[in-house]
């Protein structure tokens, strides 16, 4: 017979928290019932307020009785006491359960017991633990509801938790989007250059869709990714926007100036540069092309110095790579449409009304901005319009409004959920579930604590982080490079470089300059001009909206070299970025 595989099982617990106790028995059935493995039980403590008198005073009792091997007993006392922990009372529990009371009450005021509670709280915190009770199992928190169920079935499945955990580490760290953006990019190339090229372009090139009557909708997979799968990043960009000109760092416009006059140096001198490379050139439409700032890139190389990094600065950065996104989008809708059609345009204007009139009578029901949204993007693309722009307006039409009251909905919930225990308590009650319609009411009350917007947020921005930027990465980067010819002198492929490796910096400290000089605006205490020309070259990292403008504009060869040029600066401007930031944070520290 198979030897069952010992699973260990930590428990964080508090006392003086009348929580851990109501939670107790649930993780106690738990482990009762879970029959597949072998479990090794421990305790550790943990309070969110370390220094309170009960915590100290009942942790440091268990601690004391365990050396005189009377843990369980001392446990299963304090655990059943109702009133406030004091000394008397856990000496009085120590003595009735028979323990030597000198070496209690020395062990009790010892250095090395409260060595051993700081310890437990430290591994705690290591362990990612915030509040009590909590669980790891084999070193790794649990996550998951308060059911022994659900807590059975993640003991049962441990074999799969250091995958997760890897993963959900990589996700929490702050380059993780960008460094996935870029494996997608170097896979791209390296397919298209270790002889692949041809199955790359039939991937690229394979058509999918749908006929429906007189309707032929058949397109492309790099058009689906390009026009389709960008739609979703342009509606997480516009919710974005949305979010911070209503209550973020663009809702103040002191704290919002310096960011947004930043931005806007930040593309007119790169679109400027170009237009002078490019004047009577061929090129000339592809002056959007080194505008533009790729949000993922920029503050996921920034993550890459750590907590190095002023906190001042990034919100600086972030301001201003959001009022970056912000022109980039209006250039789009404006100069990077195709053979526009009057009928379907009208089909989005008749849509738009009525998504106009769902934010007017405040409905919130998100699946109708979706459908509407979808149906937009169809007429759009139609009509010759950038497809993309759909995801943005829907963004704009989805209604907002301020957070709930967390404290009446907390209490709310509370109130349901005790009256639904008490219920089902009643042994005369034949229903021993809670109501649907108690159920409704906690998840309209918990509802009311996210915004409309920030639901499709946290709905779609992993996706878009870790599957549609890195297909359209993959779609868009294809490049071959081994065996052509790519002339960096050209005017186009100058332009884009010179205008996002020094256009973009340039701009950006220039305008910020002058407002600060002219007492426009002011720049945080905490930034240094040094660390500001590090954030403003890692700006330069057009990469996604770069690549999205160029599409619109080249074809063939034309594209292929503003996409190499694109990624050259990109790299340039990491690089540069990178050096400064690092050499200005080592020099101020």
């Amino acid at each position: 017979m198979k030897q069952k595989t010992p699973i260990k099982l930590t428990s964080y617990i508090d006392y003086s928290s009348h929580i851990v106790k109501n939670a107790r028995p649930i993780f106690k059935h738990a482990v009762e019932l879970c029959s597949k493995v072998e479990i090794q039980s421990k305790t550790r403590f943990f309070s969110t307020k370390p220094k309170e008198a009960q915590f100290q005073i009942s942790a440091k009792a268990a601690l004391s009785a365990a050396i005189q091997n009377k843990f369980d007993e001392m446990h299963e006392l304090l655990m059943a006491y109702q009133g406030i922990y004091t000394k008397t009372t856990v000496f009085e529990m120590a003595e009735s359960i028979g323990l030597d009371m000198r070496k209690f009450s020395a062990d009790f005021e010892s250095k090395a017991i409260a060595k051993r509670l700081e310890d437990d709280i430290k591994i705690a915190k290591k362990r990612g633990v915030n509040l009590a009770p909590s669980i790891t199992i084999n070193g790794y928190l649990y996550t998951g509801v308060w059911d022994e169920d659900a807590l059975i079935e993640d003991i049962n499945h441990i074999s799969t938790k250091a995958v997760e955990q890897a993963m959900k580490r990589f996700i929490a760290w702050g380059a993780s989007a960008a460094i996935a953006l870029l494996s997608a990019a170097i896979l791209a190339l390296i397919v298209a250059n270790i002889g692949l090229i041809e199955a790359y372009n039939f991937l690229s090139h394979f058509k999918l869709g749908f006929i429906a009557g007189d309707i032929n909708f058949v397109l492309p997979i790099e058009v689906w990714v390009n026009d389709g799968l960008m739609a979703i990043f342009f509606l997480l960009i516009g919710l974005e926007i949305k979010r911070e000109i209503v209550s973020g760092e663009l809702s103040d416009r002191k704290r919002a100036a310096m960011p947004v006059i930043g931005a806007i140096g930040g593309m007119l001198l790169p679109a400027l540069l170009y237009l002078l490379i490019n004047f009577n050139g061929a090129g000339r439409h592809g002056w959007g092309i080194p505008m533009a700032t790729d949000i993922a890139f920029t503050l996921g190389l920034m993550a890459l110095l750590g907590s190095k990094v002023p906190a001042a600065l990034k919100v600086f950065i972030s301001a201003l790579a959001v009022s970056d996104d912000l022109g980039a989008i209006l250039v789009i809708a404006l100069f990077y449409g195709h053979d526009f059609n009057l009928a379907p345009f009208m089909a989005c204007l008749i849509i738009i009304a009525m998504m106009f009139l769902l934010n007017s009578y405040k409905v919130y029901t998100i699946p109708f901005y979706i459908v509407l949204g979808i149906l937009l993007w169809f007429f759009i693309y139609q009509s010759g319009l950038h497809a993309t722009l759909a995801g943005v307006i829907t963004a704009i039409l989805i209604p907002s409004r301020h957070k709930g009251n967390i404290v009446g909905i907390s209490s709310q919930a509370s109130l349901i959920f005790d009256q639904e225990i008490e219920r089902i308590k009643d042994t005369h009650n034949s229903q021993k579930s809670i109501r649907y319609s108690s159920l409704h009411s906690i998840q309209r009350a918990i509802d009311r604590l996210i915004v409309p917007g920030e639901q499709i947020e946290l709905s779609v921005e992993r996706t878009v982080n870790y599957f549609i930027l890195p297909f359209f990465a993959f779609f868009n980067t294809g490049i071959l490079i081994i065996g052509t010819y790519f002339n960096i002198l050209t005017p186009i492929n100058l332009g884009i470089i010179i205008g996002l490796c020094i256009g973009k910096p340039l701009g950006i400290i220039s305008f910020c300059w002058l407002a600060h000089k002219f007492k426009i605006a002011s720049l945080s205490d905490e930034i240094s001009w040094p660390q500001l020309l590090g954030a403003a070259c890692l700006a330069g990292v057009g990469f996604t909206m770069s690549i999205v403008m160029a599409d619109s504009v080249f074809q063939s060869d034309l594209l292929d070299g503003a996409k190499l040029s694109i990624l050259i600066a990109s790299t340039i401007s990491a690089l540069m970025g990178l050096f400064i930031l690092n050499t200005r944070i080592q020099h101020t520290n």
